[in-house]
């Protein structure tokens, strides 16, 4: 006999909605609250009390998109492809959630995890920067690298291309270890050239999604992504970033959340130092060298 979704624990369901792929982080918080207070709320109840839903046609298309998603596979034949692709699934009622996430304004309900899921018990440090980083940037990364990793930092990125792709690749080259929060499901890689990196480290580093399988990368993913890459680190360190970039996206968010922001100092003519130079002058931990680094997040975490 078929279990019934209303037959499942709060913790099987929030799993089932976010292998469906139709609910919005805002929405899987929702149905989070809502069965936390009652576990046999239906789902039409939760999506009628939806406030950002009070339009009656978009709940309506909701509705119709999560029914549409239940018909195509019941929860146990997705849990079991899940398994076969060695995804592991972390919610927000696990012990091992880390805290970053736990006490920021969005956490993620649902998120899917490749690889050694240990490294989010580790000191975590967040790195961003351009992706068509210069040759200062490039011997800027190179030159951190290996001492931060040396400390036993495992370093958070986005595995975008330019810096992020760097951090990941040095940090495997110098026997680090490595996270990236990706914009897609565990199955796309984007950009496509960081496919081979992304299955590496899915089999020995850790990459994270907060999307299910076969999910494109959707525009609006990657500021969402850039919250999950912001709050699992108590500090993110930007390396070069234009003036409205997506790292200074995620240096904001962490500055909202009172996490530390390190910034690189660039040449003031560069377009690529404005972003950092600006945070800076906003009063973002100046940071020449690796040593400052440490220094920096060793007075924040002991």
């Amino acid at each position: 006999m078929e279990m019934n979704r209303e037959d499942l624990t709060v913790r099987d369901k929030l799993i089932y909605h976010a292998m469906t792929g139709v609910c919005t982080p805002n929405f899987m918080k929702h149905l989070y609250l809502s069965w936390t207070r009652d576990p046999f709320y239906s789902i039409e109840e939760i999506v009628n009390s939806y406030v950002p839903m009070s339009n009656e046609t978009k709940q309506q298309k909701l509705k119709m998109a999560l029914e549409t998603a239940y018909s195509k596979m019941p929860f146990e034949e997705l849990n079991e492809l899940y398994r076969i692709k060695d995804i592991q699934i972390l919610t927000i009622l696990d012990n091992s959630y880390p805290e970053g996430w736990l006490n920021s304004y969005l956490p993620p309900v649902v998120v899917f995890c490749a690889g050694n899921i240990r490294l989010l018990e580790q000191p975590c440090l967040s790195v961003v920067g351009s992706r068509s980083p210069t040759a200062y940037g490039k011997a800027v990364l190179n030159e951190m690298i290996p001492s931060l990793v040396a400390e036993g930092v495992t370093l958070v990125s986005g595995l975008a291309k330019g810096i992020d792709q760097m951090v990941h690749s040095c940090s495997i080259a110098n026997g680090g270890a490595t996270i990236g929060i990706i914009g897609t499901g565990m199955d796309v890689s984007y950009p496509r050239e960081n496919a081979s990196l992304q299955r590496q480290m899915m089999a020995e580093q850790l990459v994270i999604s907060e999307y299910p399988l076969g999910s494109k990368p959707e525009r609006f993913h990657f500021p969402m992504r850039n919250r999950l890459i912001a709050n699992l680190s108590l500090a993110t360190l930007v390396i070069e970033a234009t003036e409205n970039s997506g790292s200074l996206i995620t240096a904001n968010l962490a500055l909202q959340e009172n996490r530390d922001v390190y910034a690189v100092p660039g040449n003031i003519t560069s377009r690529l130092s404005v972003g950092t130079n600006q945070l800076i002058k906003a009063g973002a931990a100046c940071v020449l060298n690796a040593t400052d680094v440490l220094e920096e997040m060793k007075m924040q975490w002991n």
